[in-house]
């Protein structure tokens, strides 16, 4: 069978604290439809499927999971590729690694050999300093606020001013977060009463599974990722590419593109926490750009970025990884389609308001990009593939 016409299975991996679904909210809610859409228009046969991983898991543990999602829903036969935001990159990266011990029970090899492609999406290659100060000083309250946070955006399109002001209070305190737990968990009561006695459940049973597992925390550290990368191999037949992204350094231009609503403008100075927080990452744990990845970024922004350029999460040089896909101006949760188009059906809720400017043709010129390259690849490995060796004709 060609190429081309064999059915690909496409693989959408959630980050960190990223839930697949709850009920109607969805993680990849823009992106599945969309890039389906875009694969089959340039004549590749392809299904697009969620994974459901543990949120703040190992990455062992969550390349298990992504595992059993490929055992459950690819079949016996038929090219993978794998697309990872955040840090369901790295377990994309863990999966398909030579010598790689993930379980005795299932067979990890039978569908690793299977992946063509593997794009990651702001993945933190070589750590991210924001994390550290959720290990430190924030603990565990603070991160199921932030998360229910971000369902909360996704369900109702905004957090009440009242939290955002909060919220974005005691992040700022970072030096007396004791002061400030009792009223974390306020917050988070506050939220969680404003859904459905089902949903309740749901986000409840989330969390339950997030408190027992809080790994990766450590992991993500530069110094944990330095660990993961000299352990990681790639696979010599696994075509690597990344989007990177870099939203606008706080400051008066990002504040003025925020808007000058109360919202706006109290999500803006939450945004600019966590920016200056992804901002200290330490230069000897990033290595230099190879050249293409150079003249994609120069191409892309004139420029290389500094260290402290980053999407409010993740530094952007340390999303550099195989070749760049693409390199666009936004935040984190921009480039999966959470930015602010209200209007549009189904409509798009922002993060948090960093006046990155990205918006619905920029979120379509992305996964275009994205479409393209994996279909290029196809492409290219059909053509390098050597011709089928036609049978001996028997004499007559």
């Amino acid at each position: 069978m060609e190429p081309m016409a064999q059915r690909h299975h496409i693989y959408l991996i959630p980050g960190f604290f990223g839930f697949a679904n709850l009920g109607d909210l969805k993680y990849f809610g823009h992106v599945t439809d969309f890039i389906q859409g875009e694969l089959r228009s340039r004549g590749l046969d392809a299904t697009v499927h969620n994974v459901h991983t543990s949120p703040t898991a190992s990455v062992r543990k969550r390349a298990i999971r992504l595992l059993q999602a490929l055992i459950e829903t690819s079949g016996d036969s038929g090219p993978i590729h794998l697309i990872g935001h955040s840090s369901g990159g790295l377990d994309a990266r863990l999966l398909v690694s030579s010598g790689a011990s993930l379980t005795e029970d299932l067979p990890a090899d039978d569908y690793a050999r299977r992946v063509q492609s593997i794009v990651t999406v702001t993945t933190p290659h070589y750590g991210t300093p924001i994390v550290s100060a959720f290990l430190n000083l924030l603990g565990p309250q603070a991160l199921r606020l932030l998360s229910l946070a971000t369902i909360y955006i996704l369900r109702y399109g905004r957090l009440p001013l009242s939290t955002l002001v909060s919220l974005g209070g005691i992040l700022v305190r970072l030096d007396n977060v004791g002061a400030g737990q009792d009223t974390l968990d306020q917050l988070y009561d506050e939220l969680l009463s404003d859904f459905s006695d089902d949903r309740r459940r749901e986000i409840r049973n989330f969390f339950a599974e997030v408190g027992e597992d809080q790994s990766l925390l450590n992991q993500l550290l530069p110094a944990g990722m330095d660990v993961f990368n000299a352990c990681t191999r790639d696979d010599p037949d696994v075509r690597y590419g990344c989007v990177v992204a870099r939203a606008r350094a706080p400051g008066v231009r990002s504040t003025l593109q925020a808007g000058l609503s109360a919202y706006a403008q109290a999500s803006h100075a939450l945004y600019a926490v966590v920016y200056n927080l992804a901002a200290r990452m330490p230069k000897e744990r990033v290595p230099m750009p190879n050249w293409a990845q150079i003249q994609a970024l120069r191409a892309a922004w004139g420029e290389v970025p500094d260290l402290r350029a980053n999407d409010g999460m993740v530094p952007a040089l340390s999303q550099l990884y195989g070749e760049v896909v693409a390199a666009v101006t936004a935040d984190h949760h921009d480039v999966i389609g959470h930015f602010d188009a209200p209007t549009h059906d189904p409509p798009h809720y922002d993060w948090l308001t960093s006046g990155s400017g990205f918006q619905r043709k920029d979120f379509e010129k992305l996964w275009s990009n994205i479409a393209a390259w994996i279909v290029a690849g196809v492409v290219a490995k059909a053509e390098a593939a050597p011709a089928p060796k036609r049978a001996a004709r028997r004499s007559q």
